[in-house]
């Protein structure tokens, strides 16, 4: 099951360095006394990531079964995601575009810091929005809708191609149709055998 842990918002410094705007976490799957080192890491290596990425740059790193996606606008905002490895990567980067948007929209992030950040839950939002990638993105919901149809279909086209073989069947086996009947099914079979998978 795909599943969204942390999502955070950095300012990278000119001089170098980052600052920690605002991070939002779910750490619900981890044990209870695990959860505030879990973050700690999380934040660490978000910072990290920050970090080491060129400005103007994205970049997802694998670490056993999570994922550290990361996109640093080139006027040094930031943003990270952390998920696990199942997670959509192509709806990782649009979740931190959106966020890195909202974030200089909402506030003066140039100035900002956790403090003055404190009441903003957009973030807190977005995480719980996007748990469900399938829901949250156009995109990727319209191609599951497009999986869902193309197997039924494949199972109705199966389907028929048997029933057509019964019917080849029982037309062999049929005593009350005459020769020439049968003579014309076998004609408009081969006719029509262009159309069949």
């Amino acid at each position: 099951m795909v599943k969204l842990y942390a999502l955070s918002v950095f300012r990278r410094a000119p001089e170098g360095g980052t600052v920690l705007l605002k991070g939002s976490y779910d750490l619900q799957s981890f044990g209870f006394f695990q959860r505030g080192s879990v973050q700690e890491f999380m934040t660490f290596t978000s910072q990290m990531l920050v970090e080491r990425t060129q400005p103007g740059g994205r970049q997802s790193v694998k670490e056993q079964e999570y994922m550290c996606h990361v996109f640093v606008r080139a006027d040094g905002l930031a943003a990270v995601l952390v998920s696990d490895a199942e997670y959509p990567h192509r709806v990782s980067h649009t979740l931190l575009t959106k966020a890195i948007e909202d974030c200089a929209a909402a506030n003066d992030w140039k100035t900002a810091n956790t403090e003055t950040l404190r009441n903003y839950k957009a973030l807190d939002v977005m995480l719980a929005r996007y748990q469900n990638p399938k829901e949250a993105d156009a995109l990727t919901k319209i191609q599951a809708e497009l999986d869902e149809t193309k197997i039924i279909m494949h199972n109705t086209i199966e389907a028929v191609l048997e029933r057509g073989e019964k019917l080849d069947d029982l037309v062999a086996k049929s005593e009350g149709l005459s020769s020439q009947s049968k003579m014309f099914y076998k004609t408009a079979r081969k006719t029509n055998s262009c159309c069949n998978f």
